[in-house]
């Protein structure tokens, strides 16, 4: 972790220029059974609703914080959640599967801060509200250069390697506890605590969304309270599956090897590729899963 005291830059004080909102869905006020994730499951619609109100807070607080420009990415599931015709007209989306960097896809190094909106737990938190590890079911376990990782590190790592620094996580109290386990103080907002995987006690999205606003405004307007994740390159990341046919399946990917029946592991320099493998195998590891069933 990295405490940041930014220079100042451009007439004499700091200007938030950029600001990037990845936003996930099982983090979301309000959301706690698995039908409200998926198009199609009940409740999903209105789901999607939610997840635009919790976003446009943070859009809303980065722009009257003095951002000119704000780039949000749909970062659930098939990246088609996100209301375009709700979203906050300043900002741009960006959407749609398989994007390469998928839920840090239109980050780049321009940007001055990041916010995580709607993350969730890592697999396996008791308490965490639908945690899970970029995949629902398919993935056991994650660890990066020997450190367990949910989605909050792995994110945060790949901001970092752009030089790029967190400035909120908003979500489950379980993925605020491990937001400040990655990233130190950073400020966080718990938009509900879990009572099991499957519910939780909830803050009425109404004021839930006005904490994220309040929250995110103060955050930005005070880069003192910017945290980074700083990982050491080169990168290895080591994945345990559900299924041996996964792991064998992604063996198959150049530099990618079996460290186990159900464990596979990468090494790179470069942290783009630890995003983008991560896009690849859950890619296979979808497919096996529909053709598997449940066995592995």
């Amino acid at each position: 972790m990295t405490r940041l005291t930014p220079a100042p830059r451009g007439r004499g004080m700091l200007t938030i220029m950029k600001v990037f909102v990845s936003v996930d869905m099982e983090g979301v006020s309000g959301l706690t059974d698995p039908q409200e994730m998926r198009a199609g499951g009940r409740g999903y619609e209105r789901g999607c609703e939610l997840m635009t109100g919790d976003a446009n807070a943070a859009v809303r607080a980065a722009f009257d914080a003095g951002a000119d420009e704000v780039v949000v990415a749909d970062a659930h599931g098939q990246g088609r959640n996100l209301r375009a015709d709700l979203i906050d007209e300043r900002c741009v989306l960006v959407r749609g599967p398989y994007r390469p960097m998928r839920m840090a896809d239109g980050l780049d190094a321009s940007f001055d801060a990041a916010l995580y909106v709607g993350y969730h737990a890592r697999a396996g938190v008791e308490d965490g509200v639908l945690n899970h590890t970029w995949m629902g079911r398919e993935i056991i376990d994650v660890h990066l250069n020997g450190e367990i990782a949910g989605e909050i590190r792995l994110m945060a790592g790949y901001a970092a390697s752009l030089g790029v620094p967190v400035a909120l996580v908003a979500g489950d109290a379980a993925a605020c506890v491990e937001a400040r386990g990655v990233l130190g103080d950073v400020p966080v907002v718990a938009v509900k605590e879990g009572r099991d995987r499957y519910a939780a006690r909830v803050i009425p999205p109404a004021r839930a969304q006005r904490m994220i606003y309040d929250t995110a405004l103060a955050a930005l307007r005070d880069p003192g309270s910017w945290r980074r994740h700083d990982v050491a390159a080169p990168y290895t990341l080591a994945i345990t599956w559900n299924s041996t046919a996964t792991a064998k399946s992604c063996a198959v990917i150049p530099g990618v090897r079996r460290t186990g029946p159900r464990a596979t592991e990468f090494t790179t320099p470069d942290y783009a590729e630890i995003v983008g493998l991560l896009g690849v195998c859950a890619t296979i590891a979808g497919e096996v899963g529909c053709t598997g069933m449940h066995y592995g």
